[in-house]
């Protein structure tokens, strides 16, 4: 029976090839859809997961707020891991991580600077789950001057992980033992590394070093839960430990919290990160888009079907009058509809190994089709189309076997209106969900734009910054002269880090007249800069002057505070106040002079608002650690040429990488740039998916009026009159649809929108515009098939049947 059911539902998809062919092409369009976001999701989602104890591994992150001020950080000081290891009976371990582990490793005449290794403390190995294929866990960095390697360094360095393994490299001139190697970190990590260095011995820290903020802490737990009971101590451990007189952060309310390690990828956006992190919001909305898409899908092979049964009611009739029950009829149009839904999923497989070259380029990932294996991806794919296909197929069986014999014989489909007003429902809520989709791509579109193009108080264009190694930095102003010889550098600055990274340090501002912090102490951005570098960057001063190459008393004396920093205190004369920044490592508190106010400027991305920031002249030689260039425009590559050129007589060894400050605010962006770019496309998709639906029902419509059509056309309608017969009630829905869209479009944009410091202001015009754009997309549709109809000769059209 069930094979004679497939048989007769094969039978009418090949009678009824352009209905076929919309519901299949529909379909497999929205089940592609669906499966490469399902993939993306998955892919997100499985981020740290492969440890081992995942669900017991924290890192711990602090919060911290006082009166006109606030920190969110990931990073900790060195004493925070052996102090909660001491003080917490749940944590059965604790790791250290140091990202400055990057420098020059030299085996032999091979020299390669690497700037992808981290330090860390042995028990990083009783955290995370690295594999190991020479050495072991327990020693691999127990001893100083230890280092591990993964695969991929150990086999550039050497050729091969086994002959690595003992060997004694330099890193930085520092003799260091390959003690083992891991395997290559998976990429679904919220961190990696090419190597791990052994952190020195003295790495403790003591309480001098409590408020140095800038290594990651990860713990171990007993059990899942025990988080809260450490978190619960917040409070007791900040007094202990950070108070005044050790980390010198007295005045404010203070939070410390342990992240789940599985949570740090798509719930973490905190200041200094480890990794590019992803974000849950865009799991969520991507896992609504891939829904609605696949809803959109489904609704038109309902539409479609039940829209067509005029013409199967006669055989509905014959086949109860033979003996048909209603359970076997539903069965038929059951088998119909898994049947057409198994085809789409297949064409929906050709789609998706099509696509997904191009879905990861724009992605970033490296998703495949069987990224499940291939028998579970199978199996995974049989089950999700006999569940599509009798989802799909629920409502047409019940409405096509409940009429009555009869009726059915006598081709009377009886009172319609619930029928017809649910199809015109199910048409409402496709357009509702288009114009959404469409609404959110435009919102999103303009942030970007907003964003890339803002004035940020500097000019990035044509300004470049490169890191110098440290027997450089000794020679800077040298370095400085030779690039100014050439007519197309401009200006040359030093500064101790680049900007727009959302990685600048911090430290204490306007202490107590003990170095302690008061009422009106902030923590705020610390940037070492030299004379030219404002100059280089085009930064207005507001009052005050810029640093002075004379003035020697400058680099340890003088700082310039922003705008920001100066509304926040309050200060009506900021020039020439002497205040208190610090305390140094003979215990005396630092003292300098406001010399300057520059106005704001962005050192963050535009996710960030603009913090209170210190600029200083850098103390030492090593803190010249970044070369800022501003080149001429109009010859590009010369310049850089030239560029490389000369750093190569200061450092023959390493290559200047460079990075244009444009593009390290630009890559700020590149997740919300590519969740936009992914939405875009899948905003087409389902655009192309209702059309489809809109086309099917149309053309049906013209089918079932032929005749009236034809008389029409004899009585002397024109073919306008006849478009606008078939056109205006779907062009009401899609009005309709606009007005239920816009509402939920502003509010869906406005949450997103909240991720930015600095945003745009949404225009209703925006939503009015997408629905405009709907009812277009619609009309074209709908109009193209309806002047088909309208054009047909009426002498075909009247003849009898």
């Amino acid at each position: 029976m069930l094979k004679n059911y497939f048989k007769i539902a094969w039978r009418n998809l090949q009678k009824h090839k352009a209905f076929s062919f919309i519901n299949v092409f529909g379909l497999a369009v929205g089940i592609a859809a669906f499966w490469l976001i399902t993939l993306y999701i998955t892919d997100e989602w499985s981020f740290d997961r492969y440890n081992t104890n995942a669900d017991k591994v924290f890192r711990v992150v602090q919060h911290g707020r006082w009166t006109g001020g606030k920190f969110d950080i990931a990073v900790t000081s060195p004493p925070f891991a052996p102090a909660m290891k001491a003080e917490f009976p749940q944590v059965v371990d604790a790791a250290r991580v140091d990202a400055e582990g990057g420098g020059q490793i030299t085996v032999g005449d091979k020299k390669i600077s690497e700037g992808n290794m981290l330090f860390a403390d042995n028990s990083i190995f009783n955290i995370f789950s690295y594999q190991f294929l020479y050495g072991d866990a327990q020693n691999a960095l127990a001893k100083p001057q230890s280092i591990v390697l993964t695969k991929a360094l150990a086999e550039s360095l050497f050729g091969s992980a086994e002959a690595a393994f003992n060997k004694t490299i330099a890193v930085d001139n520092t003799p260091t033992t390959v003690t083992a190697i891991i395997d290559n970190v998976p990429v679904n990590s919220h961190f990696t590394f090419k190597a791990l260095r052994a952190l020195p011995a003295d790495y403790t820290g003591g309480e001098a070093n409590w408020g140095n903020f800038s290594i990651y802490t990860y713990l171990r737990l007993k059990e899942h839960d025990d988080y809260k009971r450490i978190e619960a101590a917040s409070a007791t451990f900040f007094s202990n430990h950070l108070k005044a007189g050790k980390a010198g952060l007295g005045a404010m309310t203070f939070k410390l919290e342990l992240q789940p390690l599985t949570d740090i990828h798509l719930k973490s956006n905190l200041s200094y990160e480890l990794g590019s992190n992803g974000n849950i919001t865009y799991i969520y909305v991507f896992s609504i888009t891939a829904l609605l898409i696949l809803i959109i899908a489904v609704i038109n092979y309902v539409n479609l079907t039940t829209a067509r049964s005029s013409i199967r009611i006669k055989e509905i009739g014959v086949r109860k009058v033979i003996g048909s029950d209603r359970s076997q009829l539903m069965m038929m149009f059951f088998a119909e509809s898994v049947l057409l839904t198994f085809i789409a999923t297949i064409a929906a497989g050709v789609i998706i190994q099509f696509a997904l070259p191009y879905f990861n380029q724009l992605s970033g990932k490296s998703l495949t089709l069987l990224q499940f294996g291939s028998v579970k991806t199978v199996l995974i794919f049989a089950g999700f189309s006999l569940f599509t296909g009798l989802l799909s197929g629920i409502y047409p069986a019940f409405f096509l076997s409940k009429f009555k014999t009869i009726a059915a014989m006598k081709g009377q489909l009886g009172n319609q209106f619930s029928t017809i007003l649910f199809r015109k429902s199910l048409v409402v809520f496709q357009f509702v969900i288009t114009i959404v989709m469409i609404a959110g791509s435009s919102v999103i579109y303009q942030q970007l734009h907003f964003v890339m193009n803002k004035d940020l108080g500097f000019n990035k264009a044509q300004t470049l910054t490169f890191h110098i190694s440290k027997p450089v930095r000794g020679r800077v102003d040298a370095l400085k002269q030779q690039l100014l010889q050439n007519p197309n550098i401009e200006a040359v600055g030093i500064a101790g880090n680049p900007i727009g990274n959302n990685n600048i340090g911090g430290g204490d501002f306007n202490l107590g007249p003990d170095g302690r912090s008061t009422g009106e102490s902030k923590v705020v951005q610390d940037l070492m800069i030299d004379a030219d570098f404002i100059p280089t960057l085009q930064i207005k001063m507001a009052d005050g002057r810029n640093f002075s190459k004379e003035n020697l008393s400058d680099v340890k004396d003088a700082i310039i505070v922003n705008q920001t920093l100066v509304n926040e205190l309050g200060w009506k004369k900021p020039v020439g106040r002497l205040v208190r920044t610090g305390v140094g490592k003979d215990g005396k508190v630092i003292s300098q002079t406001i010399v300057g106010v520059v106005k704001d400027f962005n050192t963050y991305s535009l996710q960030h608002k603009i913090s209170p920031i210190v600029l200083s002249m850098p103390a030492e030689t090593n803190d010249k650690d970044n070369v800022y260039v501003r080149i001429a425009k109009g010859n590009t590559p010369a310049s850089l040429a030239y560029i490389s050129k000369v750093y190569e007589g200061f450092d023959n060894e390493n290559k200047a990488e460079f990075h244009f400050l444009d593009q390290n605010f630009a890559a700020q962006y590149q997740t919300e740039q590519r969740q936009g770019t992914i939405l875009l496309i899948f905003t087409i998709l389902a655009i192309i998916i209702a059309c489809l639906g809109l086309f099917g029902l149309v053309t049906f419509t013209a089918e079932q009026r032929v005749k009236e059509i034809g008389i029409r056309k004899v009585l002397g309608a024109s073919v306008a009159s006849i478009v606008s017969l078939l056109s205006t009630d779907l062009m009401k829905l899609v009005v309709i649809a606009t007005i239920i869209a816009c509402p939920i479009a502003w509010y869906a944009m406005n949450v997103w929108l909240q991720d930015f410091q600095y945003k745009i202001n949404i225009s209703f015009w925006v939503f009015l515009l997408a629905g405009a754009g709907a009812a277009l997309i619609a009309l074209v549709t709908v109009g193209v098939q309806s002047v088909k109809a309208a054009l047909t000769n009426p002498v075909k059209s009247l003849k009898s049947e």
